[in-house]
């Protein structure tokens, strides 16, 4: 099926710090792609048709590549002081994070929530990862604020984006927590795209 997708062209010294199927952890990339697919998605390699969809849209270089089952068109996004997150929602399988039971080991449905935030400013190693954890918080704040019993989805994803630090100085924030300066930007951006993604569902 031809279905819709986004792109992010960063282009050159970036680097990213995503859960992504397709260049997850932390490093250089150059693109994002938020890539939607059917419901009842039947494949099992989901990091090969990522890389299938970004050579069709011509996107080079290393990258990360994250699908959704939500209609990718009705995108939210937000802006906070420099900070920019986008968000898909599609919550029509949604829960609670810790539930009594185990996890199964099979390929889980494509994520719903996905979260693409991009910076200003270059993070240090440890301010990125920190960044995926205040973007996760206001997520969950926001569907909560949305009057939605949950935590989020089974499979939800997050990218944070930011410059790379110079190579003459490797100056780069070292925090990205919700009190921090960037990290509350990052909050309150999240937050709002977020919401009015959530306020969408039927």
């Amino acid at each position: 099926m031809d279905l819709h997708h986004l792109v992010w062209r960063l282009g050159p010294g970036w680097r990213v710090c995503s859960s992504a199927v397709l260049g997850g952890g932390i490093g250089p990339r150059d693109w994002i792609l938020n890539a939607q697919v059917p419901g009842g998605y039947p494949r099992t390699d989901p990091d090969r048709h990522l890389a299938e969809i970004a050579a069709a849209a011509h996107l080079d270089g290393p990258g990360a590549g994250l699908m959704t089952a939500a209609d990718v068109t009705a995108y939210t996004t937000a802006a906070d002081e420099g900070v920019h997150a986008t968000a898909t929602c599609g919550l029509g399988v949604r829960g609670w994070a810790a539930v009594p039971g185990e996890g199964t080991g099979g390929l889980p449905p494509p994520g719903t929530v996905n979260i693409v935030v991009t910076f200003p400013v270059p993070l240090s190693d440890a301010a990125l990862v920190n960044a995926v954890a205040t973007a996760t918080e206001a997520k969950v704040q926001a569907l909560l604020d949305a009057g939605l019993d949950c935590s989020g989805t089974p499979t939800d994803a997050v990218c944070v984006a930011a410059p790379a630090p110079s190579p003459d100085t490797g100056a780069a924030e070292p925090f990205a927590g919700p009190r921090s300066r960037w990290g509350a930007r990052l909050a309150r951006a999240v937050h709002a795209a977020v919401l009015e993604g959530a306020l969408r569902q039927p």
